[in-house]
């Protein structure tokens, strides 16, 4: 791009152009927003030096004029205006400027608005001129759109130059008239409306040039491509469209799970974020010297478990996203959630995975990185590929400074190295947050690295701040119980005692308050139920597991679903954990009953949109070595998962499950039936290698007569199986099965 410059002199002089890789040494800028008429100054114009004295005249250069005056105004050397900073005669110029037109807008200091049909007799009196305002045919052109949602300030000034408001000031008149939400014009993420709902914003608008209807949206869904006038609307909005579906089915491609459903489902089973809670933590953290001083490059949150961090992780990344867009500096901030008992989020892969997805979600022109392939055949390779894409998009020019939050780095089971030496070498223009229990491979590592600011939670320096927040955060959730909503005596007894038996474990106090909330608990019982609640989580969580014996008559069933709970590689729905028990067929009838059945199972699970999830990594830990669970070891549920995954399999798989009829149906293009025959054997088809390498030994294998049940399997049921991985859209998953299956079938023949 190119600027323009009032001299000393008054003269308007246009500077050299700034090429895209020198974004850092254009100056700060003011830009200039306006529908043309008859009279504009074009480049030509300028280039000439002016020397048609009429030019000078026109209603065109006043508006330049007053673009610099009001930019001078305001502290800015500097400004631009499309009618004379673009050379139209160049065709590639041209072209380049309409697809760079709204990262420049967003890139501007400050934005004025001409409103040329707006006149104002009193400044005092808003009824002088809103009429004129709503009716101003700034609203109902196209390429205007981009320039009011881009720009973080945009001020509006009518015919005589007086300043009417801004975007905030007049955010209800500019909602009215537009209907573009709040969160759009206030800098919010765009990838996150909708297409159709983008695409409404310019239904009622108008462009010299019809295909310009589809060309002002580039920057919107910031996407790129060549600008064919003669083409027609309908060619033109064809092609964009084509264009942001590729693009958005790119981008899924790419991830394993997405961060942001990740963190409502953590806030949602902790019975949602209580910013009370952490209101001291957030105090002593100084949030602001890590994310405003060059040299504090990376902020470790570190503590034992159940002591909160990642909930105060979850309160951070809601800061930061609330400070960001206030500042300006939109979208560059990604975070990715470990978690040990789910595969698609427990290695550093999947790290790298989740923090590019929201990176390239927000910023869709990034999506330019991204290889082909975004699932290579195996994670040393992905590994590879998408540590490369990771440090091209963090040198991208668009992307100023960066924050990467990573909860429970301790939990990235695999290539947890590869991934702390990412952070400790990664670009000084991003800022990581990061969170772990207390482990001294991941303190060596990262006090090895530069700028590291750590905060321990549990650390005698922290203790009062703690205790004030698991006093907020028990006040509220006891004040929200029912039994406590007319006795503040014993609500205020009951949190002396947890507070006392907590010893600052927010995960043990949670637990608790589940059990006072249940609906059999009543008001009187509130008090002996705190009083013998033992201390430590362990002891919670071994009370919590004799309890289910309480339920004489399903007592079993809970254990089949714990245990399948805990060995399960990803979180299982309703239905895949009721046939991988060997629940009877009379519970399985219902995935209600399978609920009840859950909800039996102490504190342990949680259930969220029919899926169920242990409540804490402390709790896989404590389930996965306990006796009274495992008396023989995990080895046998293992085997157990692996016989029933086949026998479901085998039952259920068949040729062409989704009645496509023609076999080379677009994968894109499959939807999934409202009664799908695959519901019940999903995991089974991704895991069921998996379980047979983690179950009894190859002797009990060969007992067992395992070869022929594989066998078997393979001969009858092989193509089905491959075509059910392909609706799965996980073939990548499936070569990697066949890859392991083979390699364990190997090591039986030695």
């Amino acid at each position: 791009m190119r600027l323009l410059e009032q001299g000393d002199d008054g003269e308007l002089r246009l500077t050299e152009r700034f090429p895209d890789d020198a974004v850092s040494k254009i100056p700060p800028y003011a830009i200039l927003s306006h529908t043309w008429g008859d009279e504009e100054v074009l480049f030509k114009d300028l280039e000439n030096g002016m020397e048609d004295g009429t030019a000078r005249k026109t209603a065109g250069y006043a508006k330049i004029r007053f673009c610099g005056d009001q930019a001078w105004l305001d502290g800015l050397k500097y400004f631009w205006v499309d009618t004379c900073c673009i050379d139209k005669s160049d065709a590639v110029e041209l072209q380049h400027a309409l697809n760079s037109m709204f990262r420049w807008y967003r890139g501007a200091a400050k934005c004025y608005v001409y409103l040329s049909d707006v006149l104002t007799y009193s400044l005092d009196d808003k009824s002088s001129w809103e009429a004129a305002f709503k009716a101003s045919k700034w609203f109902t052109r196209g390429w205007t759109l981009q320039e009011l949602i881009a720009p973080t300030t945009v001020e509006f000034f009518c015919t005589e130059g007086k300043r009417l408001g801004d975007k905030n000031s007049l955010e209800q008149q500019i909602r009215d008239i537009t209907g573009i939400p709040s969160e759009a014009l206030r800098g919010g993420v765009l990838s996150d409306f909708s297409i159709d709902e983008r695409m409404a914003w310019v239904r009622e608008r108008n462009t010299t040039h019809k295909e310009d209807k589809a060309y002002c949206l580039l920057g919107i869904f910031d996407v790129h491509m060549p600008l064919l006038y003669g083409e027609g609307e309908a060619g033109a909005f064809a092609r964009l469209r084509d264009k942001i579906s590729k693009d958005f089915h790119h981008v899924a491609d790419l991830r394993s799970a997405d961060p942001r459903l990740e963190k409502e489902r953590i806030e949602a089973a902790k019975g949602g974020l209580i910013v009370d809670a952490y209101h001291s933590t957030f105090k002593s953290l100084d949030l602001d010297r890590w994310r405003c001083l060059p040299e504090s490059r990376t902020l470790w949150i570190r503590g034992d478990p159940g002591k909160g961090k990642t909930m105060l992780v979850c309160g951070i990344i809601s800061e930061l996203e609330r400070a960001i867009i206030a500042s300006g500096h939109c979208h560059n901030l990604a975070y990715f959630f470990c978690q040990a008992t789910d595969l698609r989020l427990n290695s550093a892969t999947a790290v790298l995975r989740g923090l590019i997805y929201l990176l390239v979600h927000r910023q869709p022109r990034l999506v330019s990185h991204l290889p082909d392939n975004t699932h290579p055949s195996n994670d040393a390779t992905a590994w590879i590929v998408l540590s490369k894409v990771f440090n091209e998009i963090l040198q991208n020019p668009a992307l100023k400074m960066t924050y990467l939050v990573v909860d429970a780095l301790d939990e990235c089971v695999t290539d947890l190295p590869k991934l702390l030496d990412l952070v400790c070498t990664s670009s000084r223009r991003v800022k990581w947050l990061v969170s772990s229990r207390n482990q001294t491979k991941i303190e060596k590592k990262l006090r090895s690295g530069y700028g590291l600011i750590e905060f321990g939670l549990g650390l005698e320096t922290n203790t009062e701040h703690e205790s004030r927040d698991l006093d907020g955060y028990l006040d509220k959730k006891l004040s929200g119980l029912a039994s406590f909503q007319h006795n503040n005596q014993l609500k205020d007894q009951v949190r002396d005692i947890l507070r006392q038996k907590a010893d600052g474990n927010m995960l043990w106090a949670s637990l608790v308050l589940q059990e006072l909330s249940k609906d059999e608990v009543e008001s009187w019982h509130n008090l002996p139920i705190a009083d013998d609640v033992p201390r430590g989580l362990n002891y919670l969580y071994e009370r919590m597991l004799r309890e289910i014996d309480r339920y004489r008559w399903d007592s079993d069933f809970c254990r089949r679903i714990l245990s399948t709970a805990t060995v399960a590689y990803r979180p299982l729905h309703l239905t895949e954990i009721g046939h991988l028990s060997g629940l009877p067929e009379q519970i399985l009838e219902s995935a209600e009953n399978v609920r009840k059945i859950v909800a039996k199972c102490g504190s342990f699970l949680t259930v969220q949109d029919d899926q169920i999830y242990l409540v804490h990594q402390s709790a896989k830990d404590y389930l996965s070595t306990s006796s009274l669970l495992f008396p023989c070891g995990t080895g046998i549920t293992h085997h157990d998962m692996f016989i029933r995954s086949l026998d479901l399999m085998s039952t259920i798989l068949r040729r062409d499950m989704y009645g496509l009829k023609a076999p080379g149906f677009p994968i894109d293009k499959v939807q999934t039936p409202s009664s799908d025959p695959l519901a019940a054997i999903r995991y089974s088809c991704v895991f069921w290698v998996d379980h047979l390498r983690d179950s009894t030994s190859g002797e009990s294998m060969v007992q067992h007569n395992i070869h022929y049940a594989i066998h078997t399997f393979l001969e009858q049921k092989y193509l089905y199986w491959l075509e059910a991985l392909s609706l799965l859209q996980a073939m990548a998953e499936g070569v990697i099965a066949i890859r392991k299956l083979e390699a364990i079938l190997v090591s039986l023949n030695h």
